[in-house]
């Protein structure tokens, strides 16, 4: 479930974000961010300098606080930027820590702790003070007090405080539907639970930390993109130190102020204010979308990833098998078949049987009756018997796997209900029927389906077609990433047949039939040995291997521990096709990166044809040409440069936080697009703004 984006507008974000952009000037935290800091030293030298001119009475004072202020602002909004992002996932932040600060845990002792123990041995104690291995008791309406394992007891969950949804969620001991997150409330009945985190390390304490960005790592890619921006920083540092001396051979001077304003525009300061806000806002676009990132590095990865390991059922199919047809034997009409299926299917809870009934009733107007008025006998479904069905009176009505059915009515007499003259020769007609119901069957399976036989009073009556139901508009999202360059492979526990006939109608690229979990984890090895980058998603301890070994491993929420420590992102929706858009997000991210960027160097192009004639001009008055701006004088230039220089960070943060939006188009278009729109608009932008900004300027004579 994505959720709505707050605006920066907001004053719960931009209060703090205000503050946080003044926290943010300590020298210790502008250190890791080369450009910045560079900045916040060139601003604070040239403030010493404005107060001794003022001190001595120096020239041009008032063009000089002009200059020192805008300097200072540019730093403010580079931190604005960063506090901004910072600052969406404040309040989620704060419920989450009052969750965990607030909750008193039912923590059982001696023979309470015991499986079957009583329930009454037992001691409040704050949720914050649990160690690994306690035990504790959660019953209805009480709040999950810490990260754990179900080991006695079923009950239904409200995780809405994590995951943002409603809908209530069943969680029991054994399974993969044992782990529990602290911050979660229990709505009915009752669970043990073994504490499997410790103080610190829970999983609302790692989402706090990504939340508020405090453990965000920088990427190899940002990393990277720094050490570029600190080595350009450099480079211009030696190249104005350079200037006075040709500035006294020519027979003048250049102020100390003037040269700083020189090389605030000359430095890359555009993209150096807003990188670590891209980073920290890709992060939580995941976690407004409801996906918990443990590192940077994941989202990245996602961006970059060229194979896409997907599980058939939930995330490429509906999940849950639809009866779509009935294929009955000879001398069966298929309303009888849909007759004996419904009734055999009306205590059946399950949503396969709840299918059946729907389609008897659409078909053949086969209207539901009620079990209880007939003095019928529901027979559930066991792993034995791998079949379920009814009784009513002396009639039996079975329904389940081809070979079950077919021992059942080998063993069960023929009922002289249905005319015992006329199947005198049962077993011809048992051997004319079995043949029959295994050619449906089959056919069934090579098209993809799932067969249920169905046998009345002894006599085998027909097939019901079972379909996994391709999600709508799949095929289209596997053509998007196809055109990505995402290679989509589906895993399947299903025989190759039935694959392949699912991975044809869903688009997939290729896919694992009768997978197991080396199977999966030996995909990955192969993919990742050709250079490739491997995403992959799964809620099983048998998946941990996978997820572990996967450059992105998206473990779901509702899955098992191992699967949740396996992994590098936890799906708190626990919805599997989430990866199509946590690729998205990540490349997303990547996109915004390389858009600013090519924006910003570009802007620097146009801020050159500024200042640098301006400068410049008294000494080679041939540069007068470069003046293509036409501004209205040197001073002028030069504060109408450093003033868009720092108003342009503030137009750019929606971008940042924001991103750019996605398209699934190659690498080559894209290239191309930011070289159109970032690119030439970064050249164009700055001279139309620039412009602006001097006419205003000269017009109130700030210069």
């Amino acid at each position: 479930m994505a959720k709505t984006q707050s605006s920066i507008l907001d004053p719960r974000i931009l209060g703090p974000a205000v503050g946080g952009a003044f926290k943010k000037l300590d020298p210790r935290l502008q250190i890791k961010n080369p450009v910045m800091f560079v900045l916040e030293v060139v601003a604070a030298l040239t403030t010493v300098l404005l107060i001794r001119d003022a001190v001595t009475g120096g020239p041009n004072l008032g063009f000089s606080f002009q200059i020192v202020l805008w300097l200072w602002f540019t730093l403010l909004f580079a931190n604005f930027a960063e506090a901004t992002a910072e600052g969406r996932g404040k309040a989620q932040a704060e419920s989450l820590r009052r969750t965990r600060t607030e909750t008193q845990a039912k923590v059982l002792t001696g023979a309470g702790a015991a499986i079957g123990g009583p329930r009454q041995l037992f001691e409040m104690r704050p949720g914050a003070g649990l160690k690994v291995g306690d035990i504790v008791l959660v019953e209805a309406g009480d709040i999950i007090p810490s990260d754990g394992e179900v080991v006695e007891g079923v009950a239904s969950v409200n995780e809405a405080a994590i995951t943002g949804e409603s809908a209530p969620v069943i969680r029991e001991s054994g399974g993969d539907r044992s782990a529990v997150t602290g911050g979660t409330q229990v709505l009915s009945d009752w669970i043990r639970v073994r504490i499997t985190a410790a103080a610190g390390s829970t999983f609302i304490d790692r989402m706090i930390s990504l939340v508020e960005g405090a453990e965000r790592k920088k990427t190899p890619n940002e990393i990277a993109l720094n050490i570029l921006l600190a080595g350009l920083t450099i480079i211009f540092v030696f190249a104005v130190a350079s200037i006075p001396a040709f500035a006294a051979y020519a027979g003048g001077s250049i102020s100390m102020i003037v040269l700083v304003a020189l090389f605030v525009t000359l430095i890359p300061t555009t993209i150096g204010a807003l990188l670590s806000a891209i980073g920290i806002a890709g992060m939580d676009r995941l976690v407004r979308f409801n996906v918990l990132a443990m590192s940077g590095r994941a989202v990245e990865a996602a961006g970059d990833v060229d194979t896409l390991l997907l599980d058939k059922t939930g995330t490429i199919t509906l999940g849950n098998r639809q009866a779509t047809e009935f294929r009955p034997v000879r001398g069966v009409t298929e309303a009888e078949l849909a007759d004996a299926a419904q009734m055999a299917s009306l205590a059946d809870e399950t949503p396969e049987g709840r299918s059946i009934v729907v389609l008897a009733k659409e078909k053949y107007q086969i209207r539901a009756r009620d079990m209880a008025d007939m003095g019928a006998t529901f027979v559930p479904f066991t792993a034995q018997s791998r079949m379920s069905g009814v009784d009513v009176g002396t009639s039996s009505i079975r329904k389940g796997a081809v070979d079950s059915i077919l021992k059942y009515v080998q063993s069960e007499p023929v009922s002289e209900a249905r005319g015992g003259a006329a199947l005198a020769t049962k077993p011809d007609f048992a051997v004319n029927a079995s043949s029959e119901i295994r050619e449906i069957s089959d056919a069934i399976a090579k098209a993809g389906g799932t067969p249920l036989a169905v046998a009345k009073d002894g006599r085998l009556m027909g097939v019901i077609y079972l379909k996994d139901i391709v999600k709508g508009g799949i095929k289209e999202r596997f053509g998007e990433l196809r055109r990505m360059g995402i290679r989509t492979v589906m895993i399947t526990g299903d025989n190759p047949m039935t694959a392949a006939a699912i991975a044809a109608e869903a688009g997939v690229d290729d896919f694992l039939a009768q997978a197991t979990p080396e199977d999966k984890l030996g995909l990955i090895r192969s993919e990742q040995a050709k250079g490739k980058l491997v995403a992959m998603c799964g809620d099983g301890t048998n998946d941990a291997p996978a997820l572990a070994q996967a450059d992105v491993g998206v473990a779901m929420n509702t899955g098992t521990v191992a699967a949740r420590e396996a992994g590098n992102m936890v799906d708190l929706d626990s919805d599997p096709t989430k990866l199509i858009e946590i690729v998205e997000i990540g490349k997303q991210l990547l996109m915004t990166r390389g858009a600013l960027t090519t924006f910003s160097i570009a802007n620097d192009v146009a801020k050159y044809f500024a200042i640098i004639p301006a400068m410049f001009l008294a000494f080679y008055p041939q540069l007068g040409a470069l003046n293509v701006m036409h501004l209205a004088s040197p001073q002028s230039a030069i504060l109408s440069a450093i003033i868009f220089n720092a108003l342009v960070i503030i137009a750019l943060i929606p971008l940042a936080l924001r991103g750019v939006k996605f398209r699934a188009i190659g690498a080559g278009a894209l290239l191309s697009r930011n070289l159109l729109i970032y690119g030439l608009g970064g050249i164009v932008v700055p001279f139309i703004g620039i412009k602006a900004i001097d006419l205003l300027v000269s017009t109130l004579h700030l210069a």
